[in-house]
């Protein structure tokens, strides 16, 4: 797998995806990754080409494992202090699939550094080298205030905030947000009656 260096925010959305599957933030619903084909569905739902995951293989029982582990692992380094905690446990993910990066042309003739992941890696640490990508980019190009916890009444998400303005307050904004507004609309329909 090639990793663009300069596309952080992929990663970055994709670490948010990955630590929101986990059922402490999906609670009552459970683990949105339950299984092998959930698994796949994921990686194809964000356009991920895995080496480790040739066309037509599905992921294992022993790859959802492996991934249920490192969704704890992205989700401690967004719960990080500092930004050099961040850093550090972003290297720890890099270094399970991550090589040392490479100046190649892209399609649009451009010089563009990537990160290449080593030959026969497999699925849990190739998609940890691209999460450590995303997640360096977010320490580097916005700083560690970027990484957040969601601003929903009980829930327990996280997320690498990579909006332009910098304010995004939820976790998963269709889910968190949309609840809290109904929640506010109710609220104000109780005390004030529900009549305008």
């Amino acid at each position: 797998m090639e990793i663009p260096l300069d596309d952080y925010v992929r990663g970055a959305a994709v670490a948010t995806a990955l630590v929101c599957t986990s059922p402490t933030v999906r609670e009552p619903e459970g683990d949105a990754l339950p299984d092998a084909e959930a698994l796949a569905a994921f990686l194809e739902r964000h356009r991920l080409r895995l080496d480790a995951v040739p066309e037509r293989r599905p992921p294992s029982a022993a790859d959802l494992f492996e991934v249920h582990l490192l969704r704890r692992e992205v989700r401690g380094v967004m719960e990080t202090a500092t930004a050099e905690e961040a850093v550090a446990g972003a290297a720890v993910l890099a270094a399970r699939a991550a090589r040392e990066p490479v100046l190649r042309r892209d399609g649009k003739g451009r010089w563009q550094w990537y990160v290449t992941t080593s030959a026969g890696a497999p699925l849990a640490a190739e998609l940890a080298a691209f999460l450590a990508i995303g997640l360096f980019g977010v320490v580097r190009r916005l700083g560690h205030r970027r990484f957040r916890a969601c601003a929903a009444p009980g829930c327990r998400g996280v997320f690498a905030d990579t909006s332009r303005a910098g304010e995004r307050r939820y976790c998963m904004p269709d889910r968190c947000g949309n609840r809290l507004k109904v929640a506010n609309h109710r609220r104000r329909q109780r005390l004030g009656g529900g009549v305008r």
